[in-house]
């Protein structure tokens, strides 16, 4: 497996306490609430130090909250041997992510964790300063949550608060034809960096495989891009099971097609050199998954107004496609999936899998 080093995470530790090494007995359910968990908590009032059986969401007048909820299994999302800080940190961001595609500012979280009997309190206090770090660096809290003991694999699930102007949330559906599809950010870099922790992929330069593995672990939400939204999207998703999978999900039940450009795709330099170098194939990184990414769709009219915001934002976008009406699809009969892929000739070139899909 990857070499992870020091957990990046450790100076966050300083913020929760440390495990006792002389204790005799393991931590009980309420002290490790008290010990991990209830400083997580500092900051946000109505979480009430995790003391009662339930948290307070004030809502601010022309506000409305935005909820989602991702859940991580070990040797499903992460591999057991993972740095906790690093899983913590994995699992916050997914969450964050799908905020940010609604245009939401992340308010507060709640998580639920099913561990192990026997897994050593190392790596709760790990988890725990995972949190710390980027709740600091994210802006949001701890609300509540629960913890459970399992026979089974970790278990991990959050439920992530945001807020927005009411009546401004970019939805999945809403896209119509003739609307252009925009991206946030590069795509593939997490699905390389996956391959490279299964060690599928030959020798890499060491800053390219640093780069990639970032990418996996520690993904970047896109909260910035909530203006950028709101200048004129029609519809959006976070590029979680693949950028084909994700932008699917947003034409499906529109009767629409996806046609994305193959050489559009924005890609980082090491996904490129990756690439030239027949490490994979386009198809390999408009389908793996994980970017984290946001991916709309534009009306023409509305294009020029979303570049701006973009730029403003200091965010970079791309544009990589457009929607078309189903009998306009192309010839695309096959079955594969509303998103296609076609190249510089525009034949298509959609893989049979177009992300990942749990059943």
């Amino acid at each position: 497996m990857v070499d992870t080093g020091t957990d990046p995470c450790a100076p966050a530790l300083a913020a929760v306490a440390k495990p006792d090494k002389a204790a005799d007995q393991p931590l009980g359910e309420f002290d490790r609430i008290a010990r991990y968990f209830r400083p997580l908590a500092q900051g946000f009032p109505g979480a009430q130090g995790l003391r009662d059986d339930a948290a307070y969401v004030t809502v601010p007048p022309g506000k409305e909250l935005v909820v989602t909820t991702d859940a991580m299994v070990a040797g499903v999302h992460f591999f057991p041997e993972d740095a906790p800080g690093l899983v913590a940190g994995k699992l916050l961001r997914t969450n964050l992510s799908d905020l940010a595609a609604k245009g939401a500012e992340p308010l507060a979280y709640s998580l639920v964790t099913s561990l192990p009997r026997t897994l050593p309190e190392d790596w709760l206090a790990g988890f725990a300063g995972g949190l710390a770090a980027d709740q600091a660096e994210f802006g949001i809290h701890l609300l509540g949550g629960d913890s459970t003991v399992t026979d089974g694999p970790i278990t991990l699930v959050i439920s992530a608060l945001g807020l927005i102007d009411a009546g401004t949330a970019v939805r999945r559906v809403g896209a119509g034809p003739g609307d252009l599809v925009f991206v946030t950010g590069t795509i593939g870099d997490a699905t390389l960096g996956l391959a490279l922790v299964r060690q599928r992929k030959g020798p890499v330069p060491e800053d390219d495989r640093q780069f990639l593995l970032d990418r996996f672990y520690r993904p970047r939400p896109r909260l910035g891009v909530g203006p950028v939204l709101r200048a004129g999207a029609t519809a959006s998703a976070d590029v979680s099971d693949g950028l084909l999978a994700d932008l699917g999900h947003i034409v499906r039940e529109s009767g629409l097609v996806a046609v994305v450009e193959a050489g559009r795709i924005p890609l980082s330099p090491p996904a490129r050199r990756m690439l030239a170098g027949h490490a994979c194939t386009i198809a390999d990184l408009a389908t793996g998954g994980e970017d984290y990414e946001v991916v709309f769709t534009v009306p023409p009219a509305k294009r020029a107004a979303v570049m701006a915001a973009a730029a403003k934002a200091k965010l970079t976008i791309t544009e990589i496609g457009s929607l078309r009406p189903l009998a306009a699809g192309g010839g695309f009969t096959d079955g594969t999936g509303p998103a296609r892929l076609v190249d510089a000739m525009g034949r298509d070139i959609t893989p049979r899998a177009a992300g990942w899909q749990h059943f």
